[in-house]
């Protein structure tokens, strides 16, 4: 398929709303040459000051700002430190954080990755749990349905920590249906019930595996899925899995990430369309599912069908991988990416 650049050039100004669980990454690099006298652990010597970067629904919005979208985002914060250095890291990004929602109880979420030799050692994270303030949950459901027709489309980025609610789903889905918008969700396992009648979801194989898990054995209408082998061993138990959930959902559509073998991605009333990976090498996935949802919902808000929003996905995620952390792609890059394919 041809891809025309004009769909990259209708990128910059649209509007996107991105909705859901907010983390601040850090990092924490350094290198290894002895282990500790205290316990057998390898001791880091860091080098240099620790580098922070919007992490969770936060990198969804770096990524959209960055490929030149107008970008706000909604979502709990605590009222500490890491919120502020949160809010400094995405102005320095051109993001719209008026809808920050702080909560004086809880903490910003914080995952700290110490890294040495371009190795990840360990990951410390610091969160809320599950549970967000019902009062700022309120004022989040408010903020949308007070602002939603404003934006071309909604990006709800679940990553199970509380902001994204069976409500909330519903409640977007409804407004989508009257003001006719493309909403969109990085899915968590555990929540796939809630995402009926969105434009589309993208989960990766094992998600989707763990998906297919979770439905049948929690709910009965899972258990009439055709499927009943939640090991996508194969593209013909990809394409199987694929199907049972478009229709289980009642999805537009479903985009599933696949790796070293690219991407597949399944429309209603559509075949089934298998996308090659466009990674020379990998070198980190962090983010890499940030990057999809971004660069797909932001080609359908700029006018591509679905199957150029995949393609132009695939790329941008063949480009991210082979970067260390949580890193934004530019229009450019892109534009590189696909003329050198």
């Amino acid at each position: 398929m041809q891809l025309p650049a004009h769909i990259i050039s209708r990128f910059r100004g649209k509007k996107i709303l991105v909705v859901g669980d907010i983390i601040l990454d850090q990092y924490i690099q350094g290198s290894v040459d002895r282990i500790s006298p205290e316990a057998p652990v390898p001791v880091v010597l860091q080098d240099g000051d620790s580098r922070f970067t919007p992490g969770g629904a936060a990198n969804v919005a770096n990524n959209l700002s960055s490929l030149g979208a107008q970008v706000v985002l909604v979502g709990q914060v605590g009222r500490d430190r890491e919120e502020k250095i949160l809010r400094s890291e995405l102005k320095k990004r051109r993001v719209n954080t008026i809808g920050l929602m702080a909560d004086p109880q809880g903490v910003t979420s914080l995952k700290t990755r110490i890294i040495a030799q371009h190795q990840q050692l360990v990951r410390v994270d610091r969160e809320n749990g599950v549970s967000v303030n019902p009062e700022i949950c309120r004022k989040i459901l408010a903020f949308i349905e007070k602002n939603f027709k404003n934006f071309d489309a909604i990006i709800l980025s679940d990553y199970g920590k509380g902001v994204i609610t069976k409500d909330l789903v519903r409640r977007v889905c409804a407004l989508k249906r009257r003001h006719k918008k493309v909403v969109t969700v990085d899915p968590k396992v555990e929540h796939f019930n809630y995402y009926n009648q969105v434009t589309c979801i993208t989960p990766n194989r094992k998600e989707t595996e763990n998906a297919i898990r979770n439905i049948i054995i929690t709910h009965a209408k899972g258990r009439q899925l055709k499927i009943k082998n939640d090991k996508l061993k194969t593209m013909k138990d990809v394409r199987m899995a694929g199907q049972e959930i478009l229709n289980y959902l009642s999805l537009e559509s479903l985009l599933i990430t696949l790796g070293e073998h690219g991407m597949y991605l399944f429309e209603k009333g559509q075949e089934p369309f298998l996308i090659g990976t466009k990674a020379k090498e990998v070198f980190d996935v962090t983010g890499a599912g940030d990057t999809v949802i971004s660069v797909f919902t932001l080609s359908l808000a700029a006018g591509a069908s679905k199957q150029e929003a995949a393609i132009l996905a695939n790329y941008a995620a063949g480009i991210v991988v082979a970067k260390t952390g949580a890193v934004a792609v530019t229009p450019n890059e892109l534009l590189a990416a696909i003329a050198t394919n």
